[in-house]
């Protein structure tokens, strides 16, 4: 939740308002451009040119799991040390570049990687005066280091596919004090007069008008100090195999990233921001900070990962700048024109160039990588991929009892009620209002009864009133973020006046994780789930609406460094508090806002303060896209949108589309009308309780899905290349998505509409796949268009041919009463007559799987047999499920009986029960127990 149309303390609204005014859309006002931020302004560059920096062929020196080498700076002679390594694994590289003796530490990133990385072998194969050849195990990657000017490529086997500093645009401000630069600017003024980071860029050789915000900066009232002065860096990519440049969330724009290296443009920012009402189609930063970026083409997907936590800008040069890219089924991109291959410019304010290359060659091979690096986000209970409600605010405990009882009334399946801020006593967390909640427990404890959670809101802000137990504690223990001076920092957020926890510090982290066990916070209970809002940080009177650069964190890092870590830090504090209070063996359920690379360890991830829009139910697809190849799969947009108030048709639209996404919750402003489902007419209450009832009868598909994501990385919501790279077509296409490699979703995105034009992609061979429809099991072979007729229910979902998908088709009122229920296989086939699927059964609650204790199926269909096997044969759970129907469907022919098999008696079970209609077959009742091996046979 951000600031809009807000309800204060008057004598703090007056400010407020004066700051940010109670407007219907963003006040670009509040945000920088690229030329009002001096490091941008002072290090883009927009045109190819002749690097001066050069590597030292003879101070190369060679370990067994890198290799070192020097670079300088041609003009100003200032050195730097490159560390250059091959993964374990294969298929990425890792390099560095620092100071070789800076005036003080640089800041590098930490607790972003799930681990340290894990070096292999790393061989110089040759060197001369000109290269440098570096390979990783058998020689299949590969990394040359061109001397002068300095460049290093990256093969693939054997094919060019990465390439740094191709363009030149390197940039690297060494550290110095003011006083040196004065004395340079007095020696060099006879100089002619160079341009604004000419060269270098980095003000080591300055020329005489340098930018007057390398050493101190002003953005309207706010005075940045900028002790240690100018300190940016930058570095370009080239990808030569690519056509198509995606990732660095988190943007309202679309998948495949637009260029943007044209004056007058801006680069894409990457710096965590709380912006509300939140333009779409442009590169504005918002609440999340994801710096890794991607380049597909027909034969090879490779990535970077820009390891740095502080404000980064990123330009596109785009293949097909005239026209950038569409998501447009009419006007499919043509690729045709490309002259040059894309690339990508970081520009990062401070901290050094940690960089990780991944050479793919397929899409699933980069994203794999990447979550090597990063992490996967772990298996959360199962109740938390059900359907959310919440608002801001729900009134009272009656009233969250009403809403409750109110989606049994009407028989809508409900999971979870959310709690904002208005909760607490005052705006201090980790308490309740007892006017409003004068029985918090005992509210909690009935909805748990019905199957149901709560999940409240928990900020990093703490309202400054020495009457508050935390704010003492913060205060006394020294565990607030400092101002520069080294006084605890004070800024404005919703409380009024607030302090912010500092949670770079370990002690910081454990107290405020301490604050969430059962008994220092009484009133909850271990399974309340918890709401990190506001944590970009979110600073309503500070530059930019967060907090100021030079304020200090612990050990004296500068927030400047770490901005984008802070929210991830939050994270890390909430998720320990959390998994203590379950003694270590209840997932933790955790939302947020502010996000960076490895945030999906801890935490799913909102789109944040959305309208009530059509483009922005597009964006939602768009943006989760996006979050999803950078590791972060558990994503959802606001259903219905934060602000506004949506007709019926885009609500109930907004719920088909949400409905298939990973994270699923409605929200609105609380200066909303109210808009429960039941307060809309019944037509659309009618179409809003399906598409929920669908989400809950496809709960073991995603089940499975976020299993699987914790054993592969792959993500869940994914882009139509990941499958289909070959598929030109499909480079841009992002309004419609994948669910792992069964569904084809094309929700229905705009107003009126009687047909949804569905792209069907195409294979390497230029053949299609068969895709079913989830509802008429209709069978579509061809490639390219189609127009599917849609009236007020109809969602475009197509199975893949070749797959089994797993569903529970006895929908109750929440998940949690599902748990034992039967399941129904639907089997769709190949062209050639087979399929084969996965089902993942466990407690859905509890950390046990990780202890063997879950079933992992593998289900075949081939030859006229259908049957079901233990993946993991060591592991077991003894559920009380079982096989209640199967359907399939693309039988060539509709066979005459069907037998049961058990591995138990190795004998026939019994002949079963067939509804034949065309070419489906439902079997009835099998009946058989998902814990035992077995296999259906079918005869013809």
């Amino acid at each position: 939740m951000a600031v809009g149309k807000v309800r204060l303390a008057l004598p703090f609204v007056a400010g407020l308002c004066c700051l940010l005014g109670l407007a219907a859309a963003v006040d670009r006002n509040n945000f920088k451009t690229c030329e009002q931020s001096s490091f941008c302004r002072r290090l883009r560059s927009l045109e190819p040119q002749a690097s001066e920096f050069a590597a030292l062929p003879q101070t190369l020196q060679q370990f067994k799991q890198f290799i070192t080498i020097s670079l300088v700076h041609q003009r100003t002679q200032h050195e730097y040390t490159l560390k250059l390594a091959c993964l374990k694994g294969g298929g990425m590289f890792h390099f560095q570049v620092d100071e070789k003796q800076p005036l003080s530490v640089r800041y590098r990133v930490q607790d972003a990687l799930v681990q340290e990385p894990q070096y292999g072998a790393t061989r110089v194969e040759s060197t001369s005066v000109t290269l440098v050849s570096v390979v990783c195990g058998e020689g299949e990657a590969k990394a040359v280091i061109q001397v002068a000017p300095f460049k290093v490529d990256f093969f693939q086997q054997g094919k060019l596919v990465v390439s740094a500093n191709a363009k030149g645009m390197m940039r690297f401000e060494h550290l110095r004090t003011k006083q040196q630069q004065d004395q340079n600017q007095e020696q060099n003024q006879d100089q002619p007069e160079q341009a604004v980071g000419d060269g270098a860029g980095d003000a080591q050789a300055p020329a005489p008008a340098e930018d007057p915000g390398a050493w101190e900066e002003n953005f309207k009232s706010h005075h940045d100090a900028k002790p240690k002065g100018p300190e940016g860096l930058a570095l370009d990519f080239t990808f030569p195999e690519a056509k198509v440049l995606f990732g660095i969330p988190e943007h309202a724009d679309t998948f495949a990233l637009k260029h943007t290296a044209t004056k007058g443009t801006d680069p894409y920012r990457l710096y965590n921001l709380d912006v509300f009402e939140y333009e779409l189609n442009n590169g504005m930063a918002l609440y999340g900070s994801v710096p890794v970026l991607y380049g597909h083409g027909e034969t090879s997907t490779t990535g970077v990962f820009w390891l740095n936590a502080a404000e980064t800008w990123v330009d596109i040069f785009s293949a097909n700048r005239e026209s950038n890219v569409v998501s447009s089924l009419v006007n499919l991109v043509s690729w045709n024109s490309q002259t040059e291959p894309p690339a990508a410019n970081f520009i990062s304010e401070s901290g050094i160039m940690d960089v990780f290359v991944l050479l793919g060659p397929a899409p699933t091979d980069a994203f794999r990588q990447y979550t090597d690096l990063t992490g996967r986000g772990p298996l959360p209970q199962l109740y938390a991929m059900a359907y959310h409600q919440c608002r801001w605010n729900y009134n009272d405990e009656r009233d969250v009892e009403m809403v409750s009882a109110k989606f049994d009334e009407h028989d809508i399946p409900m999971d979870t009620m959310w709690l904002d801020i208005e909760y607490t006593d005052g705006k201090r967390y980790f308490t309740w209002d007892h006017h409003k909640f004068p029985h918090p427990v005992e509210m909690i404890r009935n909805l748990t009864e019905l199957g149901r959670h709560l999940t409240i809101i928990i900020d990093p802000h703490i309202k400054r009133d020495g009457g508050y137990f935390f704010h003492n504690e913060c205060t006394e223990r020294g565990l607030y973020v400092k101002n520069k001076d080294g006084a605890d920092y004070e800024g404005w957020c919703w409380p009024g006046a607030a302090s912010y926890v500092d949670f770079f510090s370990p002690d910081a982290r454990r107290h405020y994780a301490d604050q969430y066990l059962l008994e220092n916070f009484r009133e909850q209970s271990a399974t309340v789930g918890i709401w990190n809002d506001m944590n970009e940080p979110s600073v309503f009177n500070g530059p930019e609406v967060t907090m100021l650069k030079d304020n200090l964190h612990h050990g004296g890092l500068e927030h400047r460094d770490v901005h984008n870590l802070y929210g991830h830090m939050q994270l890390m504090a909430t998720f320990d508090g959390l998994l203590r209070r379950g003694e270590g063996n209840l997932r933790p359920f955790i939302l947020t806002r502010s996000h960076f690379a490895g945030s999906q360890r801890y935490a799913a991830v909102w789109t944040g303060d959305n309208m009530a829009e059509w483009g922005h139910l597009q964006a939602s697809i768009k943006m989760c896209l996006s979050l999803a190849v950078a590791g972060i799969s558990f994503c959802g947009a606001d259903v219905g949108g934060f602000f506004g108030n949506p007709d019926g048709e885009l609500f109930a639209r907004w719920y088909q589309t949400g409905a298939f996404q990973p994270f699923f919750r409605s929200h609105a402003h609380i200066d909303t009308k109210r808009r429960e489902p039941w307060l809309y007419p019944e037509d659309v209450k009618l179409v809003i309780r399906d598409a929920i009832r669908k989400r809950y009868q496809l709960l073991p598909f995603w089940y499975t899905l976020f299993y699987e994501h914790e054993r592969s990385g792959l993500p869940i919501m994914r882009p139509l290349l990941a499958h289909y790279p070959t598929d030109v077509n499909a480079f841009a296409i992002d309004n419609q998505f994948l669910l792992g490699d069964q569904l084809l979703v094309a929700p229905v995105l705009d107003a009126k509409q009687s047909r949804r034009e569905v792209y069907f992609p195409a294979r390497a061979d230029g053949n299609g796949d068969w895709w079913y429809d989830c509802d008429t099991y209709r069978k579509h072979t061809a490639v390219g268009i189609e127009a599917i007729p849609v009236d007020s229910y109809k969602v475009p979902v197509f199975q893949r041919g070749g797959t089994i998908v797993p569903r529970k088709e006895r929908v109750r009122r929440a998940s949690t009463l599902m748990r034992n229920d039967p399941y129904t296989l639907t089997v769709a086939l190949d062209h050639n007559g087979q399929a084969k699927g996965t089902l993942y059964i466990d407690d859905e609650l509890s950390y046990e799987y990780r202890r063997g204790h879950y079933l992992y199926l593998q289900i075949d269909y081939r030859d006229g047999v259908l049957s079901s096997r233990k993946i993991d044969s060591t592991a077991s759970y003894p559920t009380k499920s079982w096989l209640e129907r199967v359907v399939i469907v693309g039988l060539p022919q509709v066979p005459s009986a069907a037998t049961l098999y058990t591995d138990a008696s190795g004998a026939a079970t019994g002949r079963l029960e067939l509804e034949r209609a065309e070419d489906t077959v439902v079997v009835r009742k099998p009946a058989v127990s998902m814990l035992d091996a077995w296999s259906i046979k079918f005869d013809f």
